[in-house]
């Protein structure tokens, strides 16, 4: 109780300059009071108007003592912080009919209330009260001529997770969730777009639960947040090696009718508008979406390519690309709250994407002899068009209990989703005089797809104590998909059907249940849990009868199979200082892609294909965390272990010259490189990695920094694979807001951010590195700065690109490609909204106000 008392005395002295609010709270006693508990006050602190919860404010309560003369004074009792949510809750205390809250938090004016409370025939010994929502509202300091407003950090850092605020990301607006991503820390997105968490994949949720949806498919303008859970205990899905990247929508739950609508427009193709509504009327609240999105550019590629035999190099290959995009995104998506009571709550969520991509790439290619001399040239044409529609449908309900923190949440997730795709590609070849070397081939593809998942969750939470919790829960997963790919090769007017056609189907299911327990002891707070899962993946290639698959724990001798333990140890060392060890297993099933065998021949020197023969691998994660919280910010430093045994591990090989024979009606290079996949024995990474999140005035840094160290042992066959190597990358976000008496400067937000990354050693060669610059400017203008406009570039200097090298006994390769490409986007915004909006008229009014009261 003491060192609570310190902070905030500490609280106090920081914004004891703060302007004071006072106000007078009739509060009855909690009806659902049961003898014997203890006796208290709890209650909520919440910033103003958007009901979320303030962290770590400083809650005190005063009472009233007597001096000599008949004169009183404030007579401190307790204090206490607020949780992350903004809870708070004071025991075994002994309180007058009237007192006061003192509430402060750094970035808010102090607010005192004054409480009362009604008796009813009942002493203050035996109930607890609650005090419901307290709101805090923004602080504004006057510097000057400047006055800078305190707002939400662009990024939340905790023990267990980080939060990014992606309102504060203004370089995304008119953008996807990649666009968010690239700005993240931990967070590095690739030049296709694929994610990885300190170099490894996650599991993307929306909303807290999986998706089919990439983060391509899902409009920037519609996020509130991202959070970052790096080393998920064992309530998360145990599918979740790389962590978890969880996607918060952004759903509106404000009084009234309100909404924001936005519109852009950018170069290269860039369009894109949004639409959101927001209707809340007694118990229930309305909300709907809409998105639109398209985009395009050329992006270049770059293959250079040596041959060898013995180490001796027997030819040389040149390749150079140009690959013309263009994408296209719709979505909508609306439901409904429905508040039962204030214990119950019902919502029903809908959402539809419809997507189309165009792609027209140009390969020039140069075949050289061992002299470097040049004796054929290729020409490669590859026109493609592809589809998909994607619904999600989500049902949840929530229980809370009268005592505080224990409830209930049961919801069901339906995801849904179809695609079609196909292309032709001509391939021509030549002297270096331009005669005809060889007949042209052409292929022709045309491929379909569905998928369908089905989650069923229940999660219960109850602290047993002031000190102890359990939280259970069970969680079903079935999902389902089908692919089907017929490829034909057209040479002198004659259609053949390629062995690389596939139709593959497969079902997934998984079973879990977890339990864990948190409680302290000497100081440490901990939690143990445990999850059993049971799971099974059953593939087969339809028209040739194989199947592959798995089931995990096959019998009761291989159980350790399916449980993921998880251990979180917590202590604070100081005002605002925390330290943790925690330790977790979890385990990564191979996707459809790494197991499907189909054979993508879209690059001609560089093939890829699934491996039906691959098993999930397991990783061990150990991570010690030490936390600060100071008055300007925070700082995150992270020592790191993951052991990943059976590690899905990328292999290239050149194809054999069984497999050119049967696509060489496809016009594959007989030296070309099979792109797949293998288990590695196991993979290690050992890193540290540092984020600070500080204020100097107006301007807000977050500077990242990620150190590991890798080492891979693998093998294929007599082939060793094994590498080993230091690699490290870093990202820094400057955000600065003002408020000014210069028409031009007033209520003006600035963003920079960059990221580096280092080359990165692979079984076979490296990665090269990576960088980027991205920068944007928003200006907020109108009554209540109701609109804004931001100018946003996107890899400033056209830097981002992929590449990789590959160093062999039989071939040395460096290439590098680009997906997307600098671009520059004006997107306008305007929030509109009449809080006062009813759709109801008469004698409903007063009791809907006080239903909205009472959510």
């Amino acid at each position: 109780m003491k060192k609570y008392f310190l902070i905030g005395i500490l609280f106090l002295a920081f914004i004891s300059g703060f302007a004071q609010q006072q106000e007078v709270l009739d509060i009855p006693l909690d009806p659902f009071q049961r003898p014997g508990r203890m006796p208290g006050i709890y209650g909520k602190i919440v910033e103003g108007p958007n009901n979320k919860g303030v962290p770590s404010a400083a809650v005190e309560v005063y009472v009233k003592k007597n001096k000599p003369g008949g004169e009183t004074s404030d007579s401190l009792v307790t204090g206490i912080l607020t949780k992350d949510n903004g809870d708070f809750r004071f025991t075994s205390i002994s309180l007058p009919d009237s007192f006061e809250i003192k509430i402060t938090a750094v970035g808010f004016s102090e607010s005192v209330k004054t409480i009362k409370i009604k008796q009813d025939k009942k002493t203050l010994t035996d109930s607890y009260r609650d005090l419901g929502n307290i709101k805090l509202e923004v602080e504004a300091k006057v510097l000057g001529t400047v006055t800078v407003v305190a707002q939400r950090p662009t990024l939340s850092m905790g023990i267990d997770r980080k939060v990014f605020n992606v309102d504060k990301n203004i370089t995304s607006a008119g953008g996807t969730a990649i666009d968010v991503m690239r700005n993240i820390p931990s967070v590095t997105v690739d030049v296709e777009g694929n994610v990885q968490l300190r170099n490894i994949s996650p599991q993307i949720y929306v909303d807290g639960r999986p998706t089919i949806l990439t983060l391509q498919q899902i409009p920037a303008d519609d996020i509130e947040r991202v959070e970052l859970i790096t080393n998920p205990s064992a309530k998360f899905d145990a599918a979740t090696t790389g962590g978890i990247i969880n996607v918060v929508l952004k759903k509106n739950k404000r009084s009234g009718f309100n909404g924001v609508a936005s519109a852009g427009i950018g170069t290269p193709s860039i369009y894109n508008g949004n639409l959101s509504l927001n209707l809340r009327q007694g118990k229930l609240n309305l909300f709907a979406s809409g998105n639109y999105n398209k985009s395009g550019g050329v992006g270049k590629g770059e293959t250079k390519r040596i041959n060898k035999r013995n180490g001796i190099a027997q030819d040389y290959f040149n390749q150079v690309s140009e690959t013309e995009r263009l994408r296209r995104f719709t979505s909508v998506r609306f439901g409904a709250d429905y508040f039962i009571d204030n214990r119950n709550t019902l919502t029903f969520s809908q959402n539809f994407v419809r997507g189309k991509f165009s792609t027209n790439q140009q390969q020039d290619q140069q075949y050289l002899n061992s002299n470097r001399q040049l004796f054929e040239t290729g020409k490669r044409t590859s026109v493609s068009q592809s589809g998909f529609k994607r619904s999600n449908s989500q049902l949840n309900y929530k229980h809370t209990f009268p005592k505080a923190g224990q409830a209930l949440t049961a919801d069901v997730t339906y995801n849904e989703g179809s695609g079609s795709n196909n292309s032709q590609i001509a391939n021509s070849y030549f002297y270096p005089d331009g005669t005809i070397y060889a007949a042209s081939r052409f292929v022709n593809n045309m491929g379909r797809n569905s998928n369908d998942q089905l989650t069923i969750q229940m999660d219960y939470e109850n602290p047993i104590s002031e000190t102890s919790k359990i939280e259970m829960g069970l969680r079903s997963f079935i999902n389902n998909n089908s692919n089907v790919l017929d490829a034909f090769s057209l040479n002198n007017g004659v259609e053949a059907k390629l062995p690389l056609s596939t139709n593959v189907k497969y079902d997934e299911k998984i079973f879990a249940g977890y339990l864990t327990y948190s409680n302290i002891w000497n100081g440490i707070r901990y939690q143990a849990g445990l999850r059993a899962e049971q799971s099974t993946f059953n593939g087969r290639l339809v028209d040739s009868a194989r199947k592959f698959g798995y089931t995990l724990p096959l019998d009761i001798g291989s159980i350790f199979d399916g449980l993921f333990p998880s251990l979180f140890l917590t202590k604070e060392i100081g005002d605002g200082q925390e330290i943790q060890l925690n330790f977790s297993r979890r385990i990564r099933r191979p996707n459809f892609w790494q197991l499907n065998p189909f054979i993508d021949i879209n690059d001609p020197l560089n093939i890829s294909q699934g491996n039906p023969a691959l098993k999930p691998e397991y990783n061990n994660s150990f991570e010690f965390n030490y936390n600060k919280q100071y008055s300007n910010g925070s700082f995150l430093g992270v020592l790191y272990f993951h052991n990943n045994q059976a590690d899905i591990t990328r292999y290239s090989d050149t194809i054999t010259a069984a497999q050119f024979t049967q696509l060489n009606s496809a016009a594959i290079e007989p030296n070309a490189i099979l792109n797949t996949f293998i288990n590695a024995q196991y993979t290690n990474r050992m890193g540290a990695e540092f984020t600070l999140q500080h204020k100097i005035g107006s301007l807000e840094l977050v500077p990242n920094i990620n150190l590991q160290y890798r080492k891979v042992k693998a093998s294929y066959g007599k082939l060793l694979l094994s590498n080993e190597g230091f690699n490290w990358e870093s990202k820094l976000n400057l955000n600065y807001k003002v408020v000014s008496k210069s028409v031009i400067l007033n209520n003006a937000s600035f963003q920079l951010s960059g990221e580096y990354e280092s080359p990165r050693v692979i079984p076979q060669g490296r990665n090269k590195e990576q960088y980027q610059v991205d920068f944007a400017l928003r200006k907020e203008f109108l009554k209540n700065n109701a609109a804004a406009i931001t100018f946003a570039v996107n890899d400033v200097f056209n830097t981002n690109r992929f590449g990789q090298i590959y160093d062999q006994e039989n071939y040395y390769q460096d290439s590098y490609s680009r997906w997307n490409v600098r671009n520059f986007r004006f997107t306008f915004l305007y929030r509109f909204g009449d809080k006062d909006f009813k759709l109801l008229n008469g004698q409903n009014r007063r009791r809907q106000s006080d239903d909205e009261e009472n959510n």
